[in-house]
């Protein structure tokens, strides 16, 4: 839209101009927002994600979630939730708030708040968390313990472990 109209074969150019208010009406009071009065909006931590087709060799750390599909090598230290999907593999040591595992880890889960084996996790290591659920048709092999407070991890609650039958 033009903020002026068009010129006639003989004319010049004319600014359009907004019409005065009505006398005796004041014109509106611009909007400004109170960002005091707004709601905080919470974020959410992001996620990484490791695809099904890629390797990667190192170590993860940070407060997001991470997702692995592919295969990771290394430690995961994160201050957010560990998902590995079936059919991807982890080998190293993991430290996260909640783990659930779908695939392959070859390695320690130390002070998880929650660990989740699904029917296709595979689990060769230790495991220490809050509360584990095991679900019909995965495997484990190593030592765990869960529901003991640590003076590590404060966040360990009940003691609890669900296994699921077929």
């Amino acid at each position: 839209m033009a903020l002026w109209k068009e010129p006639t074969p003989n004319s010049s150019p004319t600014p359009v101009r907004d019409p005065a208010p009505p006398t005796g009406a004041s014109a509106p009071t611009p909007i400004t927002p109170d960002l005091s009065r707004r709601p905080r909006e919470r974020a959410e931590p992001k996620e990484s994600f490791i695809a099904s087709d890629v390797s990667i060799e190192g170590k993860i750390e940070g407060s997001g979630h991470v997702r692995i599909a592919g295969n990771f090598k290394g430690d995961v230290h994160v201050q957010g939730n560990l998902t590995i999907d079936s059919g991807a593999k982890l080998t190293g040591q993991v430290r996260a708030n909640t783990v659930v595992v779908g695939g392959e880890l070859h390695g320690n889960i130390d002070a998880a708040a929650r660990v989740e084996l699904l029917e296709t996790g595979m689990v060769a290591g230790d495991v220490k968390a809050g509360s584990l659920t095991v679900a019909a048709g995965s495997r484990m092999r190593g030592q765990v313990e869960f529901g003991w407070e640590d003076k590590a991890t404060k966040s360990f609650g009940a003691s609890r472990i669900d296994v699921a039958s077929s």
